[in-house]
């Protein structure tokens, strides 16, 4: 870790490898799956130390404090340096994945993708009585 007093956030979220590429990061800011301290904020914005994090990636909600800053993103074994996971969000996520685990929600069950077959199409009438 190095001496930084801030960083874009952009640039954190890509460094903690909490998204793949840095587009992918200011996209998410962008939507506002981001929030530092409970507000939006833009990708070019400043995190400093101990700032709060809510992080929505997929279905998954991390809630972090900034605890470092790196200059270009290494192993993730640094970037867990990166940030500290607060104890009641690392609570809700498991949860969330244990009840992911216990109920699939259907629409994900779908193997298939697009338009229905004409079996299938024929299945949905069946059974919606057309």
């Amino acid at each position: 870790m190095t001496e930084l007093n801030s960083e874009r956030i952009d640039k954190w979220l890509w460094a903690a490898r909490f998204f793949k590429t840095r587009g992918l990061a200011q996209e998410a800011v962008e939507l506002g799956r981001v929030k530092l301290n409970g507000e939006r904020v833009k990708p070019a914005k400043e995190v400093k130390l101990s700032d709060r994090l809510e992080i929505h990636r997929g279905e998954e909600t991390y809630e972090v404090l900034v605890a470092g800053f790196n200059l270009q993103r290494g192993p993730a074994s640094v970037a867990r340096e990166l940030y500290m996971e607060t104890e009641e969000g690392r609570r809700k996520r498991e949860a969330q994945a244990a009840l992911r685990k216990l109920a699939v929600e259907p629409a994900l069950d779908r193997t298939t993708k697009g338009r229905p077959t004409k079996r299938e199409g024929r299945e949905l009438r069946r059974l919606r009585g057309y």
